[in-house]
């Protein structure tokens, strides 16, 4: 039995589904709640060595499969999937089910957007 692919993806906070929005640039005026709430959610899910490390392995390539993440990390696949699902729910990250394994891939106009949030 061949499993159906199956896509990780996030939802932005707003409630919009646009997982590639974020914030009103810092410098060009004042957070709203919601905007505030989800820079946070984002810049949280980045505040952590392991998920720093994590984003840029997937950035760097098209994509990358869980089961390549274990030994770059040092991390067992349980705390890897853990961090997975931290970068995915804030956006960062999606991933596609293949099998036992789910492949990664950075989203890079969410990054945009959150450089962009941040004035760069």
């Amino acid at each position: 039995m061949v499993a159906e692919p199956t896509e990780v993806k996030a939802k932005a906070l707003d409630g919009s589904g646009d997982a590639t929005a974020c914030c009103t640039p810092l410098g060009e005026a004042p957070l709203s709640e919601v905007e505030a709430a989800e820079l946070a959610r984002i810049i949280g899910a980045l505040a952590d060595p392991v998920r720093l490390r994590l984003l840029s392995i997937v950035a760097s390539s098209p994509e990358v499969c869980s089961c390549e993440l274990e030994d770059p990390l040092a991390k067992s696949q349980p705390t890897v999937s853990h961090h997975t699902k931290v970068l995915a729910e804030a956006g960062l990250i999606s991933g596609e089910k293949r099998g036992r394994w789910t492949w990664w891939q950075a989203n890079t106009a969410r990054l945009a957007s959150l450089r962009k949030a941040l004035g760069g």
